[in-house]
């Protein structure tokens, strides 16, 4: 037993280690330059209602997009679908979709997709400054994920994602890796601790006809037409670490005549701590009051460097998150429904982002 212990404790510390000193090799000074910025977006109302600062708890196909170790879970087959309004009366939006499937003992296995919608844009040039017809750009991120639960006290999961830009006649691809760990025990196994590390992945590059241009070669007599193209540079992605901690606190635990009974109120109590290799660095913490597994309500904050201070804060939250849940079980045995919201306000412009999603588990 002392041995099992030792083994399973020795693997969480090396590959928290690992990925630390991974993560914090990241130069600061390059703050801002990274790309694929919805590789940093979270399109799940349950996680996006802590600010996504569950990597310690969360489970099921919505830790694909926060810790793939969490992907790993009892259910045979679970579905979701996910839509996001990005600051409202902009017309951005965000659509997701993803399925997580066990295959006995040797995994779980998920596909996530998502897009990002930006509405009609108008085409405009120097001799057409009031527009002519409309483009639609579409950002498109692809990701298959694979988790085991290795012992009743933790998971691990690796994940890669297809990233995809295009804009009119200009597009990039690339492909980013993410791995993760979580670790529970505790008397009703309620402690939790999770790290990832995500978004390790190629650069990327836009290309396409939209940098060419027609002009005239002047080292030619007489001049004759030619077409130019002017390459963009490359960009990286937005690689970050998450480390959490969560902890379940069962209110009623102490009035249950049986020992075994599954109590009816649990308060959980998170903290997470980002280090982002091109941005500020995130710190936060927050808390989700359960209700016999049918009704969550939950509630964040998230600190960053300037915050709250309009001359110096860089992000456009306000750091506050706030989100519930109902669900519901068919039948004594039957699959579960569920209906996650989450709200997060931002200060520029004041519109705020919603999450609303649906999921299936059985």
């Amino acid at each position: 037993m002392f041995m099992k212990n030792f083994s399973t404790k020795t693997v969480v510390a090396i590959c928290a280690i690992g990925m630390s000193f991974s993560s914090f090799a990241g130069n600061k000074d390059r703050t801002g330059q990274s790309g694929a910025p919805e590789m940093l977006m979270n399109p799940w109302g349950r996680a996006t209602g802590l600010f996504a600062q569950n990597t310690a708890s969360v489970g099921g196909i919505e830790a694909m997009k926060l810790n793939i170790a969490g992907l790993a879970q009892d259910s045979t087959t679970e579905m979701g679908l996910s839509h996001g309004i990005y600051l409202t009366g902009t017309n951005i939006s965000i659509n997701d979709v993803a399925i997580g499937q066990k295959l006995g003992d040797i995994g779980v296995i998920g596909i996530n997709i998502m897009s990002m919608s930006f509405g009609d844009i108008p085409v405009t040039d120097y001799f057409n400054p009031e527009g002519y017809g409309t483009y639609h750009p579409t950002f498109l991120n692809i990701e298959l994920g694979f988790s085991k639960q290795f012992s009743t006290h933790i998971n691990a999961g690796i994940a890669a994602t297809y990233v995809s830009e295009q804009i009119n006649n200009i597009s990039a691809t690339g492909l980013a890796f993410e791995g993760g760990i979580q670790y529970t025990t505790g008397k009703r196994d309620n402690f939790h601790f999770g790290i990832t590390l995500r978004n390790i992945g190629t650069n990327m590059r836009f290309t396409g006809t939209g940098f060419s241009i027609n002009g005239d070669n002047p080292q030619s007599s007489p001049t004759f037409a030619v077409t130019q193209t002017y390459p963009s540079d490359k960009f990286e992605m937005p690689t970050y670490l998450n480390i959490g901690l969560a902890y379940d606190l069962f209110l009623d635990e102490k009035h249950l005549s049986n020992k075994e009974a599954e109590p009816m109120h649990r308060l959980s109590i998170i903290g997470n701590f980002t280090s982002n290799s091109f941005n500020n660095d995130y710190l936060g913490g927050g808390l989700e009051y359960g209700f016999h597994s049918l009704f969550m309500l939950r509630a964040a904050y998230r600190w960053e460097s300037g915050i709250g201070n309009s001359a110096t804060s860089t992000t456009m939250y306000t750091g506050f998150a706030a989100g519930a849940t109902v669900q519901t079980r068919i039948g004594g045995k039957g699959p579960m429904y569920s209906f996650d919201y989450s709200f997060r306000p931002t200060q520029r412009p004041a519109n705020g982002v919603h999450m609303l999603s649906l999921r299936f588990t059985r």
